[in-house]
């Protein structure tokens, strides 16, 4: 790294250097994490796929809330752009959170009466409002908290139940979970190319997307009926508790302790929430 600023320092045109190990930089990270992509998001849509068949539904979608991707793009994001950009990336996460109440809610009010396409495009209509007011609001961190956790309760709670239980159903088809993976991955790959070019703030938002969310629920839907869906949506819901709280303390403690130990406490509180959390996703 000294070797570079030396060579940018002796360039004749600095600024012309510096853009060019900016670029550099962004298309090294962009690789780096090429390989988290294609591997953390299909083993994640497999373990909750999985875990669906065994436990049902809503322990899937709780499982999905933790930010077992959001948490690792954040930490690159520190290590290359700074605790600055990642403290800014905490608080889109924030309002993704909020949002993706707003995700849910649509989804389970539509599915009582359409299908999973029109279901789907109600919610993420509902992501994209509700995003889109939270990029004009730019609260600061802890009224930010104080929204999402809101969001998440009242949403909890207007979500219409469809049914209850475990529903009995044929054998899923033998390229279920695979399509699923893939359809996960691509939209993953896609939304996260967008992120350089929006900025900290709407990046955090747009990884936020409830992708994995949006798959489980559409083929849940598709194969097992709305109620399904929504049993998806509500442990998601519940599980982004977990969620809030790792980005609640990330963004306070980042800027001050550093990255390992701000990430260190965030994963503790994340952890101790979702473990409460499981109380009310426990198949009884």
């Amino acid at each position: 790294m000294r070797n570079i600023c030396d060579g940018i320092k002796k360039h004749p045109h600095p600024e012309e250097a510096r853009s060019a190990v900016s670029k550099d930089a962004c298309w090294s990270s962009g690789m780096d994490t090429l390989p988290l992509k294609l591997t953390v998001t299909p083993l994640l849509i497999l373990a909750a796929s999985l875990a669906g068949r065994r436990w049902g539904e809503t322990v899937a979608g709780w499982l999905i809330g933790l930010p077992l991707t959001s948490a690792p793009v954040c930490f690159f994001l520190a290590l290359d752009q700074g605790v600055g950009f990642a403290a800014a990336v905490c608080l889109g996460s924030l309002a993704g959170a909020a949002s993706e109440a707003g995700f849910g809610l649509a989804y389970s009010i539509v599915a009582r009466r359409s299908g999973w396409p029109l279901a789907l495009a109600a919610a993420s209509l509902g992501f994209v409002v509700c995003g889109i007011a939270f990029a004009i609001a730019a609260f600061s961190l802890w009224p930010l908290v104080a929204i999402a956790v809101a969001a998440l309760a009242g949403a909890l709670t207007l979500m219409p139940r469809l049914g209850d239980g475990v529903v009995t159903v044929p054998r899923s088809p033998h390229w279920d979970i695979p399509a699923r993976m893939i359809v996960a991955t691509a939209l993953v790959l896609g939304l996260t190319a967008l992120a350089p070019v929006v900025g900290p703030r709407m990046s955090g938002l747009l990884a936020t997307y409830p992708v994995f969310a949006a798959v489980l629920a559409a083929f849940s839907q598709y194969g097992r009926g709305p109620a399904a869906a929504v049993r998806v949506l509500r442990g998601l819901l519940i599980g982004l508790f977990a969620f809030t709280g790792f980005f609640a303390v990330l963004a306070s403690t980042i800027e001050r302790l550093g990255i390992g130990p701000a990430f260190a406490m965030a994963t503790l509180a994340a952890l101790a929430i979702q473990g409460c959390s499981l109380l009310l996703v426990r198949p009884r």
